[in-house]
């Protein structure tokens, strides 16, 4: 097995690469070890397909922005949301291994995650939906051209849907609006007005 390395400056949006060929379990093991030092690097393997990302300033702040909206929707409305950020998951025998942006438990800890959010800037290459079925998670949102598509698990597909199951109650326009507002204390403020009314 060969892999080139190119070399790149790595500028402030995010970028993704497919890595052309098939590649084993165990090679893309150790192309993960081969770049497990490369800061702001994520690789997703499926299928036998590898898709390197680098973590824009753009795409980390959506998804801290995101996150940071939607804990505080949990605690002002008393929900037990577990944040878990972006854990790797990954299986062998599921032939495939990546990490979400967020990523939650709601109530508890459980055998499968119930919410996983991937920010994406620029279009992915590698099925977006088939990895989280393997991984059972409940409901998938998806930021995409500054707007969410939620998907919800049912009867091991995900189906399309305007409004999260998970939290009825969140108004998915309001999160989506304070989501793209400039500044985050605006942002806080519209939020908790929003949730409050």
């Amino acid at each position: 097995m060969t892999l080139q390395i190119l070399d790149k400056t790595i500028t402030t949006s995010e970028q993704r690469f497919l890595l052309p060929g098939y590649y084993t379990w165990k090679e893309f093991e150790i192309i993960e070890t081969l770049t497990a030092d490369a800061t702001g690097l994520r690789i997703t393997y499926l299928d036998g397909y590898i898709e390197f990302m680098t973590l824009g300033e753009q795409h980390e702040m959506i998804k801290t922005i995101i996150g940071f909206l939607l804990e505080l929707y949990s605690c002002e409305i008393g929900i037990n949301l577990i944040p878990v950020g972006s854990a790797t998951r990954r299986a062998k025998e599921k032939s495939a291994s990546f990490e979400p942006d967020e990523s939650y438990y709601i109530g508890q800890k459980k055998a499968n995650l119930d919410l996983a959010i991937e920010v994406n800037i620029t279009s992915g290459s590698i099925d977006k939906l088939e990895k989280y079925k393997r991984f059972n998670i409940t409901e998938v949102w998806f930021w995409e051209n500054n707007q969410f598509c939620l998907y919800h698990l049912r009867n091991d597909n995900y189906q399309q849907i305007n409004q999260s199951e998970l939290l009825p109650d969140l108004d998915i326009d309001l999160l989506l609006n304070c989501v793209l507002m400039p500044s985050i204390i605006d942002a806080r403020t519209a939020f908790i007005q929003g949730i409050r009314k």
